[in-house]
């Protein structure tokens, strides 16, 4: 089973993450989510697939943006199309194999998974 990452190249949890699947033989297809951002429908997918229903978890609410956009207080479908629409919103690395995925935040809470 190929692993999917939702990947950051400039980000060095992104990279570590890499290193971490490649050391353990998985094989990864590697999304570059500010180059093809992912779209609402994708973003409840993954929240599935975490096992929550809160955006947050997936939101890196220290971001500029994040404070730019007045998210603090948004509902839950505002702040899945903040991320869409503004995708450095996203926490990253999101690795998703099979019907789990994990915010590799650190990298090894993929061992939680893989």
């Amino acid at each position: 089973m190929t692993a999917i990452v939702w990947f950051n190249p400039r980000c060095s949890k992104s990279r570590d993450l890499k290193q971490l699947l490649e050391e353990r033989g998985v094989q990864a297809n590697y999304r570059d989510y500010l180059e093809q951002a992912p779209t609402v429908s994708e973003l409840v997918q993954i929240l599935r697939l975490l096992g929550t229903e809160d955006a947050l978890v997936i939101m890196r609410s220290k971001e500029a943006a994040f404070a730019e956009q007045s998210l603090a207080s948004a509902d839950q479908a505002t702040l899945l199309a903040a991320i869409a629409a503004t995708p450095s919103l996203l926490e990253r690395p999101i690795l998703v194999l099979g019907d789990r995925a994990v915010v590799a935040r650190p990298p090894e809470r993929a061992l939680e998974i893989i």
